[in-house]
Parts: C-alpha cells; sequence; structure tokens
C-alpha cells in the first residue's frame, strides 16, 4: 500500500496521527534487531496509552499491511513490512527535505506531463498576460509546464502559498470571470527563469506545480513528458 493509499484509508478514523506515530514508534524499537518483542502491557508504557489503544493501533497497523505479528517462543513479537519500511522511508525523506535544505534556499524536483491544455487558455488571457508581462518582466510563451512533484516533495506546494509572491490579481470580461493567482519566480534547471504560477481555483491537486517563462521550457531545455525537472527559489529572489 503506498502512502496515498495510506492516508485516503485512515480518513474516516481519529487514528490517523496517532497510528502513524505508533509506526514511528515501534521502528524505534525494532530498530536493532529488526523486530520486537512485546507485551501489550509493555508496549502501553513505552508509547503512552492504554493497553486497549495499543491493540486496536495494532490491529489497524496489520490489517492495513505496514507491520506483521507473529509469535516466537511465548512472546508475540512484531516486524514492520516492506510497505511500512516505505512509508517511513517516505515521511524521512519528506521532513529531511523540510529541515536539511540550505538556510534561504528552496529547491523541489517534479516529473513533466501533457496537462489538459488549460494553462494555455488561461496565460492567453489578455488580463493575465499583462500583468504577467508587467509583473515577472517577460511576455509568457502560452502554456504552463506541468510538473507532478517527486517522492519525498509533496509538501512543497503548501510551503509555496507561505512565500512572499507576486500577486496577479483577477478580473472580468463579458463572458466570465478570472480569479486572481499568485508567482513566485523559479530558475528550472539552474538554467532558465521562470515562475510558479499558484491559482486560487486549479483542477489540480496539491502535487502539481505549474510554470510559466517567456519562453518555450520543453524546446528550450529539450524536455519530454516523463523528464524529471529541477527547480529553485531563494527566499533572496526580489517579489
Amino acid at each position: 500500500m503506498n502512502f496515498d493509499l495510506y492516508m485516503k484509508s485512515l480518513e474516516w478514523t481519529s487514528l490517523k496521527g496517532t497510528l502513524l506515530l505508533t509506526l514511528c514508534r515501534i521502528a524505534e524499537l525494532s530498530a536493532p534487531m529488526g523486530e520486537l518483542s512485546y507485551t501489550t502491557g509493555d508496549l502501553s508504557v513505552k508509547l503512552g496509552c492504554s493497553q486497549q489503544t495499543v491493540s486496536r493501533h495494532l490491529i489497524n497497523l496489520e490489517r492495513m499491511g505496514l507491520i506483521r505479528r507473529f509469535r516466537v517462543a511465548r512472546r508475540e513479537s512484531i516486524r514492520i513490512t516492506a510497505e511500512g519500511q516505505q512509508l517511513l522511508a517516505r515521511l524521512y525523506s519528506s521532513l529531511r527535505w523540510m529541515f536539511e535544505r540550505p538556510p534561504g534556499t528552496l529547491y523541489f524536483e517534479g516529473v513533466l506531463f501533457t496537462g489538459l491544455g488549460e494553462g494555455s487558455y488561461y496565460v492567453g488571457q489578455e488580463g493575465y498576460r499583462k500583468q504577467l508581462r508587467s509583473k515577472l518582466g517577460f511576455d509568457p510563451y502560452p502554456g504552463t509546464l506541468n510538473l507532478r512533484l517527486r517522492q519525498g516533495y509533496e509538501g512543497v506546494k503548501a510551503t509555496l502559498e507561505g512565500l512572499p509572491s507576486i500577486l496577479i490579481e483577477g478580473f472580468r470580461t463579458k463572458d466570465r470571470s478570472f480569479g486572481p493567482a499568485k508567482c513566485i519566480r523559479v530558475m528550472v534547471n539552474d538554467s532558465v527563469e521562470a515562475a510558479v504560477i499558484l491559482a486560487l481555483r486549479s483542477h489540480y491537486g496539491s502535487d502539481v506545480v505549474e510554470l510559466v517563462a517567456g519562453e518555450n521550457l520543453r524546446d528550450r531545455l529539450n524536455l519530454k513528458d516523463g523528464d524529471t525537472v529541477r527547480v529553485r527559489v531563494t527566499a533572496s529572489t526580489p517579489q
């Protein structure tokens, strides 16, 4: 079971956060030997919760395929499964990215994919295009570069939302209204200036980031669907 499926499987229970903490604690306790011999009494003390809560957590974790319980002699033991190890590795990767990146620097990687064509439609609107020209300093290529965030960068979009940004105001035409957006200057593959565009309303989820630039980034960087693209933004970049 992958991390996304795991999180979705817990959406309807209050155990989401505490289950993950329980799994982390089991990993910590079992690290020397790769498995943990236990009684629910032992674990309740080490986890700081009741034996009933321990039993419920273990049942849920095993049901989701994240741990395996078995008996050795007269004691129960726990081993974290490959799926559980994968989940913890993703969590570690995300936390490592958050805490170990150089101060003042934010970077992320995404896999290029062909979008729905909406970027071309919206960037081509004169109400947006005029502001992008004046505020970013380039005439935007009519389209966006769509990146699906790689494993370990799942929290990037939320981080970007909190950075200083350039406001692109919404506007209205005779046919419809267009919402506001925010832009953040970036470098793509450490060679081409561009901007992340964060729309108030988007058909994409939190795992997709869209870029605009003054040229066709696919052509300039010889990119194709499936390629990994590196994006960098620094706190010192003027917004």
